[in-house]
Parts: structure tokens; C-alpha cells; sequence
């Protein structure tokens, strides 16, 4: 008799109840017992899945980078390098609005009482980051961001787009100066400050806008977990949770996993 395989969906349904149960309830939610009642299933399920507890917040993790990764590569590459950097920028927002429960311990925002990540854990996602450090050189080529070095750029690109993504999550940001508000001023200063033009940076964040629909929309046809779950005017907003805060989106990362 063959081994009993194990069911993606299974796994992926587990690890979204476990993040949304820590979002909501915090780390003494986190018990087999509570998620695999949640899930239906036997508790046996996580152990089945994940070896345990600590598997499981591992995974958490990993299908968060997962996630933020097809964000990141549905990003067309185009004449433009400054649009395409927005752009990615606006997909690593909407994957944090649209996966909240599972942003928080990618980054190590969520308490995870005894399960602890590991330095290896903390560094798993870098991956994502490869894709921005090539669109930067792409920037730096077309004479758009001077002599920049490309891997401070992504990072500084990481940065600000992570900070401002914390606050809105965390609801430390007012009507006045919204998320999205502020986000569109911030990809355009983030633009100047590693050398483009104001007026050729507003121009490129103004295009990258019109590509949310047809770039980061089809990730809902394609069935990706947490991907915008309209196209057109309503996918430009990103899906339910994003359209909630007003989501126009980031500036990101990307790659191929390790």
C-alpha cells in the first residue's frame, strides 16, 4: 500500500485558520485541539501535516512569503522601470491587506508564546526581495535613479513600504492621512530620493496605478490564495479587506524561492 498523501488544500486551509485564529484570539488559541475542530479534521491533521505546532507556525511563514511572492511576480517587466518598481511596491501592500493574519508572523509582528522562529525563519522570505533588486537596476540603467546601488534601493524600498503597511494594519493611521493617501506621496518621494526627476516619478506612479487591475487582478483568476478576488475597477482596490481601507497598494520585493 502507498503512503497516504498529503492534501495541499488540507494544509493551506490549516495554516489560514491557525494565522486567522492568532490574529483574532492571539497565541493561546493556537492548539491543535482549537484548530483542527476549526478545520473540521482531527488533531492528528496538523501532525499529519506539519510534524507539530512549530511546523505549523513555520508554514505560516512560508505560505505568507509564498503568497507575496505571486504578488510580486505578476508584475510585468515594461519600458518603464520606475512604473514597474510602484507597481511592485502596490503589490506588496495588497498582499499585506489582503493577508493580515498571516503578515504579522512573517515579519514577527504576531506573539507566538512558546513557538519561537528560528534566524533561518526570519531570513526565509529574502527571496522575495531578488525581484526589486533587479527592477532597480533596471532603473539605474535607464538613468532614472543616478549611481544607486540596487540592493540598498530594494531595501530601502522594503523599508518605507513595510513601515507605512505596519501602521495601516495596526489602525495608527487617520482619515486625514490614510493609507492610501499617504502611500501615493510615499512612492513618490521614495522615487526622488534615489534620484528620479518629482515630475518624471509622478508620472510613473500614476501609470503604475492604471495596471492594478490587469496585472494584480488576474491573480484571482488564477485561484491564488489571497489574491484580489475582482478585476476591473473593483480589483484596482484590491478585494474585500482592501477595499475597506481604500487599497491602492506598495513598494516591494520578489524572486524565486530557495
Amino acid at each position: 500500500m502507498s503512503p497516504r498523501r498529503s492534501d495541499p488544500r488540507a494544509r493551506t486551509a490549516l495554516v489560514d485558520i491557525a494565522a486567522r485564529l492568532l490574529a483574532a484570539e492571539g497565541p493561546q488559541a493556537l492548539s491543535t485541539r482549537r484548530i483542527a475542530a476549526d478545520a473540521g479534521s482531527s488533531t492528528m491533521a496538523v501532525y499529519t501535516h506539519f510534524g507539530g505546532m512549530s511546523g505549523l507556525v513555520r508554514e505560516m511563514v512560508h505560505e505568507g512569503f509564498a503568497r507575496l511572492q505571486r504578488y510580486l511576480t505578476a508584475v510585468r517587466e515594461t519600458s518603464d522601470p520606475v512604473a514597474d518598481m510602484a507597481l511592485l511596491g502596490r503589490a506588496y501592500r495588497i498582499n499585506a491587506l489582503e493577508n493580515s493574519h498571516l503578515y504579522g508572523v512573517m515579519f514577527g509582528g504576531a506573539s507566538l508564546a512558546g513557538f519561537s522562529l528560528t534566524e533561518e525563519d526570519r531570513q526565509y522570505g529574502r527571496y522575495t526581495l531578488s525581484n526589486v533588486v533587479a527592477c532597480a537596476a533596471r532603473c539605474v540603467g535607464a538613468g532614472r535613479f543616478g549611481t544607486a546601488d540596487p540592493e540598498l534601493v530594494a531595501h530601502q524600498m522594503w523599508i518605507a513600504t513595510h513601515g507605512l503597511v505596519t501602521l495601516e494594519l495596526g489602525g495608527y493611521l487617520t482619515t486625514t492621512h490614510d493609507g492610501p493617501s499617504l502611500f501615493e506621496s510615499q512612492l513618490v518621494a521614495l522615487m526622488v530620493g534615489v534620484g528620479d526627476t518629482p515630475a518624471a516619478a509622478t508620472r510613473s506612479v500614476r501609470s503604475s496605478k492604471r495596471r492594478i487591475a490587469k496585472e494584480l487582478g488576474g491573480l484571482a483568476e488564477a485561484g491564488a490564495p489571497g489574491a484580489p478576488a475582482e478585476t476591473g475597477s473593483g480589483a484596482a482596490e484590491g478585494t474585500t479587506a482592501s477595499r475597506a481601507r481604500g487599497v491602492t497598494a506598495p513598494a516591494g520585493l520578489p524572486g524565486t524561492p530557495p
